[in-house]
């Protein structure tokens, strides 16, 4: 009897699970398609110095302003592109026309985030012994040059391929792109209407940056309208890992300011909370409104 008692509800259940429905098969999956960013293209060009760039654009739709489109130059493009580009586009939601402006970022075949070549793009030629020694295996020193292809080639490029405002043009870089910002306005005056250097690595080769500021102001005192409508806009995170990223870009707002008398418009913001790497994510909305300012 306990045999009995023991088989019958096991061939019960046998019995249900055979008139169960089998599972079933898994289908074919369903294709991964890339996601294609709307409004946007990309394409590579060949500076005069021979490195490839690959360009991202991010345009509005419809008819351009009657003076052409606002322009704003992102470095590192493969890391930043997405967010300015995304944010501008959205901004037409609200027909208040904050996404009429075109978004350039600057970057390199492939997908890296942060290429290598950006060091030696953004800096000049290390000084710094113990500099020269850690960062041996890297390319530095071809700032000159990279800046000799944003202003001269690819502007005129941008220019051809889309209506631009020739004078609203606005450069934006974060930390080493940031130092070569500072770089453009004291070699270059006049070439942007806004540059913003976030977090710059003023620190960078024993602050060697610092030597072209003297040139700099002379250039202002003796052409003031080189200034003329010229702003610059500083940020750094209220917890930057290298803490002289915030003293350091405090410090050179506070010596840029007699220089408003020659036209120089700047001003400085810690974002608080923020750090070195999440500085940019909160800077976008910020920067899409100093590019629309205007005059």
């Amino acid at each position: 009897m306990a045999t009995r008692s023991i088989l019958k509800p096991l061939l019960l259940g046998a019995c249900l699970l055979a008139l169960s429905p089998l599972p079933a098969l898994a289908a074919d999956p369903v294709p991964v398609v890339p996601v294609a960013m709307p409004d946007t293209e990309t394409w590579d060009i060949q500076a005069a110095h021979g490195q490839t760039y690959r360009i991202f654009v991010s345009r509005p739709q419809g008819e351009a302003p009657k003076d052409g489109y606002p322009v704003l130059y992102v470095l590192d493009g493969n890391a930043m592109f997405a967010g300015f580009a995304e944010a501008r586009r959205i901004q037409s939601v609200y027909k208040d026309g904050q996404d009429k402006m075109i978004v350039v970022g600057i970057g390199y075949p492939g997908d890296t985030p942060y290429d290598p070549r950006r060091m030696g793009d953004f800096t000049a030629p290390i000084a710094t012994p113990a500099l020269k020694a850690l960062y041996k295996d890297f390319p530095a020193g071809g700032r000159d040059q990279f800046a000799a292809f944003l202003i001269d080639q690819l502007r005129p490029e941008i220019a051809k391929r889309y209506a631009t405002h020739p004078l609203r043009q606005s450069l934006y870089g974060h930390s080493l792109g940031g130092l070569f910002a500072l770089h453009v306005l004291y070699s270059r005056p006049g070439a942007f209407h806004t540059i913003i250097a976030a977090s710059p690595s003023i620190w960078w080769d024993n602050q060697a940056i610092l030597a072209e500021e003297p040139a700099f102001r002379a250039k202002l005192e003796k052409e003031p309208a080189l200034g003329r409508g010229t702003r610059l806009l500083m940020l750094a995170g209220e917890r930057e890992e290298t803490e002289v990223t915030v003293t350091d870009s405090a410090a050179l707002a506070k010596r840029l300011e007699p220089l408003s008398a020659y036209g120089l418009r700047s001003s400085y913001k810690v974002l608080d909370g923020e750090t070195h790497v999440t500085v940019p994510a909160r800077s976008v909305t910020m920067v899409l409104r100093a590019v629309m300012q205007w005059p």
